[in-house]
């Protein structure tokens, strides 16, 4: 790691300005409680169906206090509990797993589960509904698998909206991903919006407050900088929102998962540079982030605060009763 660096005190200071809210979002939070609730409460092991959140660190974390890792049910012992992730799944797996009597907790995100009942009701209004979001991501494949095959078309671009061929009259609705950029999800809206001006929308944006109060940051001071480091997973959607977020100020950015991935050459000539981290990144990374910056040059760090988070989600109630 490049913790091990001698700091060139030589250099002028180098500004670092964190960002906040970052990090952790109260749907990530309780997640990972629901895993290692389960564990005190079950004991080792405990199955988790897909990474809980998309973080190595979280879930290497997890791995040493007994959760074992799998993609597919069918991987998953009988007799053993196991735990659906953050992102949602389909109606089919916890259907699966009840069929075969496994224990099941569901650490779906709450915000998550809102737009799968959202879904239902429009499906049961008549309407297809018209899902914005990124092929083949596990929230996405949930909420697809919250209603009938068929019933439901997805679409990433304005693009794919202009290659819908629904008659103008058609019954529509739409719904979002939770995790997209806030900017391009408008853009999306307006042009269904354009095209079918009947369309049935949610009453609230479905985008989540962490994933929008996090690009809300960028936006404040990818600007200033010369550079913005995201730290998060290359499968983490709302942490690669965050570097497009900040290309898009016209400012410099990378992805990195830990504070070993930071080049040093990446400083050079640099003199302010920006730090956030996505949602599902634990707040010990960007301090260890920021220790493996200031061994290559000193650092005057500021915190800039755009919005407070006070959510907090509810367990499930099977953790939360006596024996």
């Amino acid at each position: 790691m490049n913790a091990g660096l001698p700091v060139e005190n030589s250099l002028s200071p180098l500004r670092l300005l964190i960002a906040a809210p970052r990090g952790f979002c109260a749907g990530v939070d309780r997640a990972i409680e629901i895993v290692e609730l389960a564990i005190e409460r079950y004991g080792a092991p405990v199955y988790v169906r897909h990474e809980i959140v998309h973080n190595r660190y979280v879930v290497d974390s997890l791995k040493a206090k007994g959760a074992v890792f799998v993609e597919e049910l069918d991987e998953v012992p009988d007799g053993v509990p196991v735990i659906f992730s953050a992102h949602g799944v389909p109606k089919s797996v916890p259907a699966a797993a009840t069929a075969r009597s496994l224990q099941w907790l569901d650490a779906t995100c709450p915000l998550v589960s809102k737009v799968h009942r959202q879904a239902e009701r429009q499906i049961e209004a008549g309407r297809h509904i018209v899902f914005i979001g990124h092929r083949g991501h596990p929230e996405v494949i949930g909420t697809l698998g919250q209603v009938p095959e068929g019933e439901i078309t997805l679409v990433e671009t304005v693009a794919d909206v202009e290659a819908l061929t629904f008659p103008a009259d058609a019954p529509l609705a739409f719904l979002t991903q939770t995790t997209l950029s806030v900017d391009d999800t408008a853009a999306v809206v307006a042009a269904l919006r354009a095209r079918y001006p009947q369309i049935a929308g949610p009453k609230a944006e479905d985008i989540c407050y962490a994933t929008s109060n996090r690009q809300a940051a960028v936006k404040e001071i990818a600007p200033l900088c010369d550079l913005v480091l995201v730290i998060g997973a290359p499968n983490s959607s709302n942490s690669v929102r965050l570097v497009e977020v900040a290309e898009r100020c016209g400012t410099a950015s990378r992805l990195v998962q830990r504070g070993s991935d930071i080049d040093p050459a990446w400083l050079e000539g640099v003199n302010t540079v920006g730090l956030t981290a996505g949602a599902s990144a634990p707040e010990e990374l960007v301090r260890e982030v920021v220790d493996c910056i200031a061994a290559i040059r000193p650092l005057e760090e500021q915190t800039v605060v755009t919005a407070e988070e006070k959510m907090i989600f509810k367990l499930p109630r099977q953790l939360l009763e006596a024996d």
